[in-house]
């Protein structure tokens, strides 16, 4: 079967024209951006590996600063990655050397019993440094704080908060509860060449459940919780802007064409 051949003036020709400049933008969108990390570069014990997402434990306290207000503060320790979906264990993470993000942080979130309503609400401010260090560590509870047995780190990034939101959800039993978050994070490299390419921008989510929460008299502790780390460039790659203007471009000389030949 033979396509009827569409017209350079055809409005259907133009809008064809930019769905594909914009499909050619947008195409790497759908895929979580890739980067290598280099741990050698930072003095550390491990090889390059190369990823898309980071799987995270999570290990903070939460603390009620009054109805609505909160902070939080812990460890976020890097237990593997991702590489398009498919599982990727980074030759020598967590025995001959591991990675971890100490955070600190406030938000207001909805008044309520989180074991008996959902509670919704925004991070406002939030601080981090991701450290590396050689050898193993292990994170323990104790005084109401976490701690973590780790020697020598080497700070590897620091950042902010962009933004972010959190959420808690009622079990079901009327006392235990599944909180949440989601944020973006502003990354500042502090080793060059560590992470190719050096995004920018940091995105995290959490998710944890009834067993990895223990509820204090002050808030409650997330114990081994899970979440994930990806990142992205806080504007389009150079080739994808090119691929856009080109496309827009040709939209524009055909409008001109039509428009002379009407006249």
């Amino acid at each position: 079967m033979t396509l009827p051949l569409l017209s350079r003036k055809s409005p259907a020709f133009q809008r064809t024209l930019l769905a594909l400049a914009l499909a050619a933008a947008s195409a790497s969108a759908s895929a979580l951006p890739s980067f290598t990390w280099d741990p050698s570069l930072a003095g550390l014990n491990g090889s390059a590996f190369t990823a898309d997402n980071l799987l995270i434990s999570n290990y903070s306290t939460i603390n009620f600063t009054s109805a609505t207000t909160f902070t939080e503060e812990g460890y976020l320790a890097i237990s593997a990655a991702q590489l398009g979906g498919n599982a990727v264990l980074p030759e020598g993470l967590n025995s001959d050397y591991g990675l971890y993000i100490k955070f600190s942080g406030a938000g207001t979130i909805s008044a309520g019993d989180p074991g008996s309503v959902i509670t919704s609400g925004t991070l406002t401010s939030l601080n981090y440094t991701l450290y590396g260090y050689n050898g193993t560590a292990t994170y323990a509870y104790s005084g109401g704080a976490w701690t973590e047995s780790a020697a020598g780190e080497v700070a590897l990034a620091s950042g902010s908060l962009q933004w972010g939101t959190v959420a808690t959800i009622p079990s079901g039993n009327g006392t235990t509860f599944n909180p949440s978050a989601n944020a973006g994070l502003n990354i500042d490299w502090l080793v060059s060449g560590f992470s190719s390419p050096t995004y920018a921008l940091g995105l995290t989510s959490f998710s944890n459940t009834t067993s990895q929460v223990t509820v204090t008299p002050t808030g409650f502790v997330i114990s081994q919780g899970g979440g994930s780390i990806n990142f992205a460039s806080p504007v389009p790659e150079p080739a994808s802007y090119a691929m856009l203007i080109s496309g827009l471009a040709a939209v524009g000389f055909v409008a001109r064409r039509r428009r002379r030949g009407e006249k």
